[in-house]
């Protein structure tokens, strides 16, 4: 079965968490002592809380919202998921970004009786920055304004400009009760004048997205593998994930940034050699030549399309306290790369209530703007648009180690990818 990750938007008190727990509720994925616990603390209404399988943490517990994100898994006879439920509190934004950063679908969820708000309006803009692909608008509580299509369809078509300002793949649009369990898992005859899918039914359907596998070649060196002993006197490996695409044993491929090119004379899995491997698997490549490979460099096909810059553009989101300013140095970690930076230029700050540009001198916590970064050593990227993997890092403060910002490559500006470093190649 393949598998098919998607996350929870929206505002607070919208039923993201009550919708995950009537998924997993409905589709007997509750194991039977986590269900005698919630059987055992009974709510007003009667029935379980089912918020509390996912609000794990006590102060969530506490105020009936969610901070952290949480996971959850369940498996139906035709495909296995990972659930992601992120916070509404717009304080939490950049805790929703992080979730969203691997989801293949998002379920935005509208309250039925506030319709699409601001919150609504930032994550369906984080979501199509993280680059989902898949949308469904879940209009919930529709209970309680007596079913009325009236509503929905006004619901719908509020949305639908949201979606054609932002670009959005097709969007299906689906009203439910997460409360009642109306059109979760199985169609509801309280909704009798909706025609679709379930939402369980249409998650099942949606099309698995081969991203990883389809996309270029890319390989991120995570460690040297250099036995020295009598068995593997001359043994030297390179170990990491396969980020996208697939490599076969005897091709031709460049180590990058220095662009010295091999041959790819053994590719072993779990201490086997095979003769090809894809993405997302972890692998250890082994050149025919003694090549200078380190930690964080790029083992990429010959001829394979590839920018290496010390300049770039990307879209931020800004996750500190401290807010952001042009000339601040800072560190942009790029899965296994370390490289010193400095923000160059603040170009433009996103109205989360309009989509449009404004002009900007520094951002502030939960910010989203378009940055240029100059780094200290060239970094092997790709747009994100067209490489999730490749195309996402995290900036780094220098001292503390905080985490400041998750980022997005947008574009290395014309005329900045740069020849292979002749000091490397020297060697």
């Amino acid at each position: 079965m393949d598998l098919l990750r998607f996350i929870t938007c929206g505002s607070v008190d919208d039923g993201k968490s009550t919708l995950i727990g009537r998924l997993l509720y409905d589709s007997d994925s509750v194991s039977l002592d986590v269900l005698a616990a919630l059987e055992n603390r009974p709510t007003v209404h009667g029935g379980v809380d089912l918020a509390l399988l996912t609000d794990g943490l006590r102060a969530e517990r506490e105020q009936g919202i969610t901070i952290d994100v949480a996971y959850k898994y369940f498996t139906t006879p035709r495909r296995k998921f990972i659930i992601t439920d992120a916070p509404g509190h717009v304080q939490y934004t950049r805790n929703m970004v992080t979730g969203a950063s691997t989801a293949d679908l998002a379920i935005v969820l509208v309250d039925a009786r506030q319709g699409v708000v601001e919150q609504t309006r930032r994550h369906s803009l984080l979501a199509s920055l993280v680059g989902i692909r898949h949308f469904v608008l879940a209009v919930n509580k529709m209970d309680l304004v007596g079913n009325d299509q009236a509503v929905f369809d006004q619901i719908v078509a509020d949305y639908a400009a949201v979606a054609d300002q932002l670009r959005l793949p097709p969007v299906t649009a689906i009203p439910l009760s997460a409360l009642l369990g109306d059109n979760i898992v199985t169609r509801s005859k309280n909704l009798a004048w909706y025609q679709g899918p379930s939402l369980l039914e249409h998650l099942e359907s949606v099309p698995a997205f081969e991203e990883a596998t389809s996309g270029e070649p890319r390989f991120q060196v995570q460690f040297v593998i250099r036995p020295q002993t009598d068995d593997y006197p001359d043994y030297r490996g390179y170990a990491g994930r396969i980020q996208s695409g697939e490599y076969r044993r005897g091709q031709r491929v460049q180590v990058l940034p220095s662009g010295r090119e091999s041959v790819l004379e053994a590719i072993e899995v779990d201490q086997r050699e095979v003769e090809t491997a894809a993405a997302p698997q972890a692998v250890v490549l082994r050149l025919r030549d003694d090549v200078d490979v380190s930690r964080g460099d790029s083992i990429v096909p010959v001829g394979s399309p590839v920018r290496v810059s010390r300049e770039l553009e990307a879209t931020i989101c800004w996750m500190d306290e401290r807010p952001l300013w042009p000339g601040r140095k800072l560190l942009v970690q790029h899965h296994s790369a370390v490289v010193k930076a400095v923000v160059a230029a603040i170009t433009h700050k996103v109205n989360v209530r309009t989509y449009g540009r404004a002009a900007a001198d520094s951002a502030q916590l939960n910010d989203i703007v378009r940055v240029r970064l100059r780094t200290a050593a060239p970094l092997v990227v790709d747009d994100y648009q067209h490489n999730r993997a490749t195309g996402a890092f995290i900036l780094v403060d220098e001292l503390s180690g905080d985490t400041l910002a998750a980022g997005m490559v947008e574009a290395v500006p014309s005329g900045q990818e740069l020849e292979p470093e002749p000091e490397r190649l020297a060697q």
